[in-house]
């Protein structure tokens, strides 16, 4: 059996456990720069306020306080969600993450009342350790799993915690309930090419014939078939793939053409790509970095450049990775304009291990002890604790955060404060 562990509104309920007062009130988080709503409570979702709402459009109920708005703080969240993995990985034979707030556990040689039991534990255990509440769906597939999940949500006689048999008549109604489209990996447009052929439901997915859809569009749809149906063929590892590319980019808090500000701003993001680079343990052969000017603002020239520089050898080595970036930035950079956004890509990746130097590439001195320590420094220190080169807390690159709240859980100089006053929500949603 499979199970998924889902936690609710997790932007929201992460921000809730240090602020119970935000409990039963519209509140929503906003994307990088406070630009738009990336996360919505229960209550936010009931005023019929959609994802992705421009921030300045809701400017208005904000100061009614009829809703409250924070900036992201994903320092916090990533965390918690560390938090959580952990909790699993303690209580589960085998745990493996899927996203920031989903995390499968397998239970495996268990029976149904069993796992009914451990996902009802687990559900109690989280609310109570880490203060998420969380839904568990229960399956013998990563795509039923999912589906259950989604059940444990929508219906509250399940209470948290839904367990489907592949078989059952539930499990059959369900499926002739949902679109195509509420299946795990099926998105808009293939939904839109799956009802071509007469497949609307996911009970239609399920009863195909799987050579068809695999001829038609798929082996990854063939098996999402089967897996409807109770056959396990989708395995995490198959489901976790080394990225081909890798890409960290980000808008400023403020327009900058100072050439100092863009270099500090592609270091930074050349170190945290440099750090997923070694996560999946692949090395690049080439950087590509580009700046962006604001589109929308036509009183002032646009310039959209980007350069390609190819490393001596492929490496994860963040100091040849800076390199690079140094050159791309000297050849890209004119004076005049003033840039809103920059990026820097990882291309033409290869797997570390199964790489073979050439005798006919040029041999550097490398450290990968080096790259090693500083990234298990950052990892159990927090990120950013050994960084290349100096980073200016109020350079016009870093993000607009007016309405972050404190990190409870990796700052020691924004621990949680006992005491707290009654008007604690407005301090605590304006705090810079």
């Amino acid at each position: 059996m499979i199970g998924l562990v889902d936690a609710n509104n997790f932007y929201v309920s992460c921000e809730r456990i240090f602020a119970p007062s935000l409990e039963g009130k519209a509140v929503g988080v906003m994307s990088n720069n406070d630009g738009c709503v990336i996360a919505r409570s229960a209550e936010m979702k009931a005023m019929e306020i959609p994802m992705g709402t421009p921030s300045f459009q809701l400017e208005g109920l904000r100061r009614r306080g009829e809703i409250y708005l924070l900036s992201s703080n994903y320092e916090l969240y990533g965390d918690m969600s560390a938090r959580l993995a952990q909790l699993l990985e303690d209580a589960c034979p085998d745990m493996a993450p899927y996203s920031i707030d989903e995390m499968f556990i397998y239970l495996d040689g268990l029976s149904e009342p069993q796992c009914q039991a451990i996902g009802e534990a687990l559900r109690r255990r989280i609310r109570r350790h880490l203060g998420l509440p969380v839904c568990v769906g229960l399956a013998p597939t990563h795509t039923l799993a999912k589906l259950a999940n989604h059940v444990a949500k929508k219906q509250p006689h399940y209470q948290g915690v839904c367990l489907l048999n592949a078989h059952s008549n539930t499990t059959t109604a369900l499926l002739k309930q949902l679109p195509v489209s509420a299946v795990w990996g099926v998105g808009r447009r293939l939904a839109e090419q799956l009802a071509i052929y007469g497949i609307r439901t996911a009970w239609e997915l399920r009863e195909s014939d799987t050579k068809a859809l695999r001829k038609r569009f798929s082996v990854v749809l063939a098996r999402t078939a089967l897996e409807l149906r109770g056959t396990p063929c989708l395995e995490m590892n198959a489901v976790e793939q080394p990225r081909q590319r890798i890409m960290t980019s980000r808008s400023f808090g403020k327009a900058t053409g100072d050439q100092a500000e863009l270099h500090a701003a592609l270091r930074r993001h050349a170190q945290r790509s440099a750090e997923k680079l070694r996560q999946q343990h692949s090395l690049a052969r080439a950087v590509m970095l580009f700046l962006s000017t604001n589109r929308h603002r036509k009183d002032q020239p646009q310039y959209y450049p980007r350069a390609m520089i190819s490393l001596p050898i492929p490496s994860d080595d963040t100091r040849l990775i800076l390199q690079a970036v140094r050159e791309g930035l000297m050849q890209i950079y004119r004076p005049g304009h003033h840039f809103i956004k920059a990026g820097v890509m990882l291309l033409d990746l290869v797997d570390a291990q199964a790489h073979q130097l050439s005798l006919l590439q040029p041999t550097l001195q490398t450290h990968p002890h080096l790259m090693g320590t500083v990234d298990a420094i950052n990892q159990r220190m927090g990120q950013g604790t050994i960084r290349f080169g100096m980073t200016d807390a109020q350079a016009p690159w870093q993000l607009r955060c007016a309405h972050r709240s404190r990190r409870y859980t990796t700052r020691w100089d924004e621990l949680m404060e006992a005491g707290t006053h009654p008007g604690a929500i407005q301090a605590f949603t304006s705090r810079p």
